[in-house]
């Protein structure tokens, strides 16, 4: 079995109920295959699917990847359960309606045109993690598993007896604001600011708010799944360590009640009813699950002696596509770092990319941006669209010819999705009041510094 890490103590729960936040227990490791159960004994001595299980529970496979994937990229767990995941009414469209929550772009907005959100609010009537997303933009096909979307989140209130499950894609889940408690149906994992959640498609899911609202980012990829990066010349060791991954442990609830399932399905909503909780996994086995990441423990590169490294040496998470060297989607994070290159503009080089860069800013402010770019909000840079620091940035960066290491302290974080596929922008995420319509001034002010003279 993996080894075992507590949030707080390690004890872990007698009963087998979902536990409380001091005694949430979580395994170590990316891609393992773990072993968990919430109650001695309860996982098949022999084989995955007995003829009577133990406790009288169900056997039931979650099938990440097809049955004749090749077995490196195999993605399968095997649940035990109370009752299986089948006992529910038909679904239905969901009873409210999600315009601003889509897979499909085929109508949405194509412009070249820089773009920068101010925070997305959070709403201050009851609104819940599923009726808080909203789909800023995306490209491909859920469909057809390609490509990806990108949604913001505001919530105000925490899911009641009811769970999603996303048919369409994997889930990375980037909170800026407020912490969460997702109960998944291979256990409880919490997360915070500066830390990162990935739910797998299919996996049923329910957040909880640990505080009176909460905000925050999401990466859905329709094509495959996060790995992590390979690290070539790096070595064996830095940048995002395997071990640093979590993992939940086991712990169910036998729970009769009217409980809605609500499931994700090419970009629509739909609900159906059940009488039980479908958090009643006692025991699991596979290596398809849940799992979070402290951004606090990626370990950066960065140069040493001249010249600025490009952002993909920051690389947390990537989604591989077909050709070699692209990925459908990588997961780039901006950490505190020393940065000490000499002679060198330090700050992010302007930029044109044959990728699309979406960038989002935890808390502080980001090193290219001196204003402008606030926590909560986002910027998003497509194909071949130039980009880089704005004016002030600049002329502050070429202004002195000393440079001395500096730190850039632990009081910023930003982070950056970069995509294969050019998205385009849904109609809503261009209508809102946050748009910053001012946000191509901020380069206006770059003016000639030529010389003939060197």
């Amino acid at each position: 079995m993996a080894e075992l890490e507590a949030s707080s103590v390690a004890s872990a729960p007698a009963s087998g109920d979902v536990p409380a936040a001091a005694t949430l227990l979580y395994q170590h490791g990316f891609g393992n295959e773990f072993r968990t159960e919430a109650l001695p004994d309860a996982l098949p001595a022999r084989g995955n699917n007995p003829r009577v299980c133990p406790y009288g529970l169900y056997a039931e496979q979650l099938s990440g990847t097809a049955f004749t994937a090749p077995r490196r990229s195999q993605r399968r767990t095997w649940l035990y359960r109370i009752r299986p995941s089948v006992t529910h009414e038909p679904f239905h469209p969901l009873n409210f309606p999600a315009e601003t929550l889509t897979a499909d772009f085929a109508h949405a907005v194509r412009t070249p045109n820089q773009i920068r959100w101010r925070p997305f609010p959070v709403p201050t009537e009851p609104v819940d993690f599923v009726r808080g997303l909203f789909t800023v933009c995306g490209a491909g096909s859920a469909a057809m598993k390609e490509g990806f979307a990108i949604h913001m989140y505001a919530a105000s209130a925490s899911m009641v007896d009811s769970c999603l499950a996303n048919a369409d894609g994997e889930f990375l889940i980037v909170p800026q604001e407020g912490r969460l408690r997702v109960t998944t149906e291979l256990g409880v994992v919490e997360v915070e600011p500066e830390e990162i959640c990935v739910i797998p498609r299919g996996i049923r899911f329910s957040v909880g708010l640990l505080g009176s609202s909460a905000r925050g980012y999401v990466l859905e990829l329709f094509h495959g799944h996060f790995t992590l990066p390979d690290l070539g010349p790096i070595g064996a060791n830095g940048l995002a360590s395997p071990l640093d991954f979590l993992s939940p442990v086991a712990a169910f609830e036998d729970r009769e009640c009217s409980f809605t399932v609500i499931h994700k399905f090419l970009g629509e909503l739909f609900s159906a009813q059940q009488s039980f909780s479908p958090f009643n996994v006692v025991a699991w086995h596979g290596n398809y699950t849940p799992y979070k990441y402290d951004l606090r423990k990626f370990c950066p590169m960065n140069a040493v002696s001249h010249d600025h490294a490009d952002p993909s040496i920051f690389t947390v998470l990537t989604a591989p596509s077909a050709v070699p060297g692209v990925a459908v989607a990588d997961f780039v994070v901006f950490p505190p770092r020393w940065t000490v290159a000499e002679n060198t503009f330090r700050p992010p080089y302007y930029h044109r990319n044959v990728m699309n860069e979406f960038m989002g800013l935890i808390k502080g402010q980001y090193e290219g941006k001196k204003t402008g770019f606030l926590p909560g909000g986002a910027s998003l840079h497509l194909c071949m669209t130039p980009h880089g620091p704005d004016t002030e940035t600049y002329e502050h960066a070429v202004a002195s010819e000393h440079q001395a290491p500096a730190y850039l302290g632990s009081e910023t974080l930003a982070f950056m999705f970069e995509t294969n596929y050019t998205p385009c922008v849904t109609k809503a995420a261009m209508g809102l009041t946050t748009v910053d319509r001012d946000y191509y001034k901020c380069w206006l002010g770059l003016k000639s510094h030529f010389t003939t003279n060197k």
